[in-house]
């Protein structure tokens, strides 16, 4: 037996597209990486944009007709179990039952929607989709309940990892090579709150800076509120975590904000802004913005473009508003912004964004960064800054090396450079 796995929305769903893999794997069926010699095809679902459940659902309908074999898991699945029975889904599993994939693949499971957190082994080495960089999950699940957001209904309440199994999947992941850590979480700021024994990501940051073979850690999504100065002041310290904080505002006005309800206010959000670049001159920040959500006007469209030109961020993700079925905004607002209104935001916002990153990386012409390689591309080297740029480079240098490239051209989006030498680190 063949699978294949169509993974759509975050680096959750990435990692936890990892762990049926490496169950998987365990269980001795085989995990192909192209769909046209699959035997089943397990589709895992993303539910915050309509359209990437629509394109489930669609793929479902062309893959029947093949007679190939589909499962569905993911956020869509949590709440969409039975509309997908119906379109010919053969099992269906939710985002706390990964566990089951083996018996599902099999043919023993049909739907489970169940909660398995505490039993799913999170540390599946087997089906890790790159070499050297690994996603580790320190937190599923999120409280905050943002009137848009559908994923504390199909993620659940947040519970965190004990911080000790953290440590000990990470120094397995750096006995097998990898030397990049991602920690995700929903809202990953939150690690260790639920615990209540003192834990948070600063500590874990602080914790696994003994694992030296581990080049670079890395942090998303943060909320915020929830974003501290002890993790800033950690983040300051150790040269090995990233300057990049990902820190969505949403929106720049704080009648938008409220009807999101989003727990801060636009101040309270550039102040915390100002801490980072405080103790951290060096930062860039990245972000996601929702233009036209219920009721936006004209002003408070205005208000999230100042925000962006102020903030400067280094990456924003920007997307219409889209009621999602089962939120508490699809319930209590109409969506009467537009659809031609919001488009025309979104391409004055994109023009902003765009000019705004293009002035950031072109500060960067002629000087020397410093990238771990993650691949190549169309001939190219490419690796992150610890800042968080794309830079691509002529010649070809084996993954999760570090090297050095001096900047010869910015975009506003990748910078282009020249390979100037490898760098050897001595572990501190």
């Amino acid at each position: 037996m063949k699978v294949f796995f169509k993974t759509y929305g975050c680096q959750m769903n990435v990692r936890d597209t990892e762990i049926m893999k490496g169950y998987l794997s365990n269980a001795g069926i085989e995990v192909i990486n192209n769909i046209k010699d699959a035997d089943i095809v397990v589709l895992n679902t993303c539910a915050v944009r309509e359209k990437s459940a629509n394109k489930a659902y669609s793929l479902i309908g062309r893959l029947k007709k093949r007679g190939i074999r589909v499962g569905v898991t993911g956020c869509v699945a949590q709440i969409n179990a039975n509309e997908f029975k119906a379109r010919g889904a053969e099992f269906v599993l939710g985002t706390r039952a990964l566990n089951s994939i083996v018996d599902a693949v099999k043919g023993k499971k049909e739907i489970d929607i169940s909660d398995h957190i505490f039993e799913i082994d999170q540390s599946m080495l087997k089906g890790r989709n790159k070499a050297r960089h690994a996603w580790v999950n320190i937190i599923s699940g999120c409280d905050k309940f943002c009137t848009y957001c559908i994923v504390p209904y199909t993620r659940g309440r947040e519970i965190s990892r004990p911080i000790n199994e953290i440590v000990k999947e990470v120094e397995a992941l750096a006995k097998t090579g990898h030397n990049q850590i991602t920690f995700l979480g929903q809202n990953v700021d939150s690690y260790g709150k639920d615990l209540k024994d003192g834990t948070s990501l600063a500590k874990l940051l602080e914790e696994v800076q003994k694992i030296k073979e581990v080049e670079r850690f890395w942090f998303l999504t943060s909320y915020p509120s929830d974003l501290t100065d002890e993790l800033i002041e950690v983040v300051a310290s150790h040269e090995r975590i990233s300057r990049n904080f990902h820190l969505p505002p949403q929106s720049g006005s704080d009648r938008i904000l409220k009807l999101m309800n989003r727990r801060y206010t636009r101040a309270e959000y550039l102040e915390l802004i100002n801490r980072i670049k405080k103790v951290i001159p060096e930062a860039t920040i990245g972000g996601d913005v929702i233009i036209g959500f219920p009721t936006e006007t004209d002003e408070d469209f205005e208000e999230t473009l100042s925000l962006v030109k102020e903030v400067r961020f280094i990456r924003l993700n920007l997307a219409p508003y889209s009621p999602r079925p089962g939120t508490v905004a699809s319930k209590l607002y109409k969506d009467d912004v537009p659809i031609n209104v919001k488009k025309e935001r979104m391409a004055k916002l994109s023009a902003l964004q765009h000019e705004i990153m293009l002035e950031l990386n072109e500060k960067l012409v002629g000087r020397e960064v410093e990238i771990i390689v993650e691949g190549r591309s169309k001939g190219q080297s490419y690796g992150r800054t610890i800042d968080n740029r794309m830079v691509f480079f002529e010649g070809k240098v084996e993954d999760g090396e570090k090297v050095k490239v001096k900047i010869v051209r910015a975009t506003a989006g990748p910078l282009y450079g020249e390979l100037s030498k490898r760098v050897v680190r001595i572990a501190k």
